[in-house]
């Protein structure tokens, strides 16, 4: 890809060195350490343009603007895969860690759970610094998927990081001190941020998520020096004739808003969603911007779209002017999305020689289950097929770029209910892809997983909890109820490697379970992948043999990095139970032995490194013994919808969860009423993030959730 430094500060020759080894590298850094020396005339953005000239460095969450997650690195290589060891470790204090490192000039940062950050020595594993931002515990009831973070980013100096509530904040990379923080979201709502900021020409990007839970989405840009905002774009309407002031004004007004009807705006129509929570990409050569956008805010059409229209920019890849927010062009995946899927997954960027000719391109696997390739300059689309199984729609018409939906997937039409493929996991989530400009391969961590839709006539929103407007019940009784039959098979799970070109499968390595971690694929013809029992692997990358593999002890969601310090390279990735995959997965959230947890730590590996893990606890053996049931079957049905309302986020499907929330089946409240309601109506646990639910119901609909507990109690007994 051709590099035109385009940042307003001294240019610097780009460099093409996709197919670079690790010698050339190190000669390379030699200009990089001169660049940094020069910090205060050379914009940081230039070394994130030219990664290729200093690839011992990981300097931005997918490595370049790109975000290939591929590096010219090759000592670790198919030929020398079987010496990689060990090289040190160390056990975080986090609950769940999903973040990809930084490495910058010998120096690993990382963010932990709720918006912590810590800094490492690359080679040894000191901790340096660590900055806690003291989010509220209380916040974590905002969070659809837990107190999670993705990453941070450095920029001059400085690290930037997202917190669980809501606030941006630039801290000193040499000393963890705060520098500036600023609040980006209206706290009274239930507004996160979970997921890593971009810097572009001196600003940080930064979105949020909550669509789910009843906001409005946005993305805003702040000043690095000084925390100012330079600019907001919404990715919906707001209430008809209020403009925001923001960058989105126009385009809502001319464009958007013909999409919607309804009240959308409103409480009850879920106040429209559109959140930008994860993914973006930046095109140095185009100067655009490009925000993926998530679902709308109720996930039923019947409560936000009686029209059954488009709801732009929903499930849309919008391409913005870093510098003004300035509306330039979108593609929108899902029109009217009322499945969950986003288009908030990882964005690529890549010149590829279609039909004979060199194309600029976005690429994007979203949760539909189609690979959409786009031309990135205008947004047209050139081709999309599917990448894992799909019956919500039949193909995508290249003519008008629009999905060919199966009339049977509109529930809120038949009223009947409709067991998507993809369900609301995806056929691949949040967690990133990689591009390998070697192979011409992109590697996507692939997963089947159904999910009931049934319109809910009887919504009504309540303060806490989710919001979709859709029987959550059904959901609450995943893998139990009718979809027990779609439950997934190994083969069904998978690492892919896809043509993009010929939109075709090339290999895959099959997995047991669905929700496996992030890829790094490398110029030593090495794709690195961890799944969700643990085990780190390493494939080639051209046939997919797997040639490496190591078990961690805990699930791997994040995908791994590698870099280089004194001509050694390093690949380091972190590990933890921390989501609400649990939510989904029921009792596949349990493995062999037990709940699925195990330690909480960064690895970093090196050839011949030969550092040995502690011997790993086996978990504790629980007994479930839960108290008499004391409600009717009434109630106990009436527990189970408020359960899904309310509990299920934290607590999972069906009462199964994982990780670091207690699974409501073991716990000692269930046999007291009195403790019960001092828990979840007199909030006498806030502080811990168990906030009070009496927002949302009453004492006698509490007591019910307790009804529905001991019942999943007495039915799990003897079954795990």
């Amino acid at each position: 890809m051709k590099r035109i430094t385009n940042l307003g500060l001294g240019a610097t020759p780009a460099l093409r060195t996709a197919s670079i080894g690790l010698g050339a590298a190190l000669a390379l850094s030699l200009a990089a350490c001169h660049l940094q020396s020069d910090s205060q005339k050379t914009d940081f953005g230039e070394r994130i343009v030219n990664a290729d000239s200093e690839p011992h460095n990981w300097l931005s969450t997918g490595r370049n603007y790109e975000e290939t997650r591929f590096s010219p690195l090759d000592q670790i290589g198919e030929k020398t895969i079987d010496r990689l060891g060990l090289s040190w470790f160390h056990d975080v204090d986090s609950e769940g860690l999903e973040a990809t490192p930084i490495v910058v000039d010998g120096t690993l940062f990382l963010s932990t759970g709720w918006g912590n950050v810590q800094a490492y020595e690359a080679v040894t594993g000191k901790l340096l610094w660590e900055y806690d931002p003291q989010v509220p515990r209380a916040t974590r009831a905002k969070a659809c998927c837990g107190p999670v973070n993705r990453g941070v980013a450095y920029w001059d100096g400085k690290v930037f990081v997202g917190t669980l509530d809501g606030r941006l904040i630039a801290v000193d990379a040499k000393t963890g001190a705060p520098v500036w923080s600023v609040v980006t979201v209206d706290q009274s709502k239930n507004y996160t941020i979970t997921g890593a900021p971009r810097i572009v020409k001196g600003r940080v990007i930064i979105g949020n998520g909550g669509a789910d839970m009843g906001i409005r989405g946005y993305v805003s840009a702040y000043d690095v020096d000084t925390g100012k905002m330079d600019w907001r774009f919404y990715t919906v309407p707001g209430k008809p004739g209020k403009p925001d002031g923001a960058a989105s004004d126009k385009i809502l007004a001319t464009l958007a808003a013909k999409t919607w009807s309804g009240d959308w705006w409103s409480e009850k129509g879920g106040s429209g969603g559109g959140t930008v929570w994860d993914s973006m990409a930046y095109d140095p050569d185009t100067d655009l911007l490009f925000i993926g956008v998530g679902n709308a805010g109720v996930f039923s059409r019947s409560h936000r779209n009686p029209d059954n229209l488009d709801n732009l920019f929903v499930s849309s890849i919008v391409a913005v002017r870093p510098e003004t927010g300035e509306y330039v062009w979108h593609y929108q995946t899902t029109p009217g999305d009322q499945w969950d899927y986003t288009a908030t997954q990882h964005m690529i960027l890549a010149d590829l020689t279609i039909d004979g000719a060199v194309r600029k391109v976005i690429m994007q696997a979203p949760k539909n289950g189609f690979f959409y390739v786009l031309d990135r300059n205008t947004g047209k689309l050139i081709s999309a097929k599917p990448y894992g199984l799909v019956n919500w729609a039949t193909g995508v018409d290249l003519k008008t770029g629009r999905p060919n939906i199966n009339p049977e997937a509109l529930y809120n039409k038949t009223g009947k209910t409709f067991l998507a493929l993809p369900g609301g996991g995806g056929a691949h989530e949040w967690y990133p892809m990689s591009f390998s400009p070697s192979t011409g391969l992109v590697y996507i961590p692939v997963h089947t997983m159904p999910s009931p839709y049934q319109d809910d006539p009887d919504y009504k929103p309540k303060p806490l909890g989710m919001r979709l407007g859709v029987n959550l019940s059904l959901w609450n009784a995943a893998y139990d109820g009718p979809q027990k039959a779609l439950i997934p098979k190994s083969g069904e799970n998978y690492l892919v490697a896809w043509d993009p070109v010929r939109q075709k499968e090339v290999w895959r390595a099959p997995y047991t379970y669905p929700f496996n971690g992030g890829v790094l694929s490398t110029q030593g013809n090495l794709v690195f992948h961890g799944d969700i029992d643990g085990v780190l692997h390493a494939y080639r990358a051209d046939t997919g043999k797997e040639l490496w593999s190591f078990n961690t002890g805990a699930a791997i969601f994040a995908a791994p990095v590698t870099y280089a310090v004194n001509g050694r390279q390093y690949v380091t990735v972190v590990s933890g139970w921390g989501t609400t995959t649990s939510l989904v997965l029921g009792r596949y959230s349990w493995g062999k032995d037990g709940v699925r947890g195990g330690p909480t730590r960064i690895l970093t590996f090196a050839l011949d490194a030969k550092t040995a893990l502690p011997k790993a606890a086996r978990p504790e053996k629980r007994e479930l013994n839960p108290p008499p049931q004391f409600g009717t079957a009434a109630m106990i049905r009436d527990g189970e919808k408020f359960y899904a309302q309310s509990c299920m986020a934290c607590h999972g499907g069906a009462a199964y969860s994982a990780g670091a929330v207690p699974d409501l089946r073991y716990s000692a409240t269930l046999a007291d009423e009195s403790v019960w309601t001092s828990v979840v109506y007199d909030g006498v646990l806030a502080d811990t993030g168990m906030v009070s639910f009496k927002q949302n119901h009453s004492r006698d609909e509490l007591s019910a959730i307790r009804a529905y507990v001991i019942d999943r109690a007495h039915k799990s007994k003897g079954v795990e």
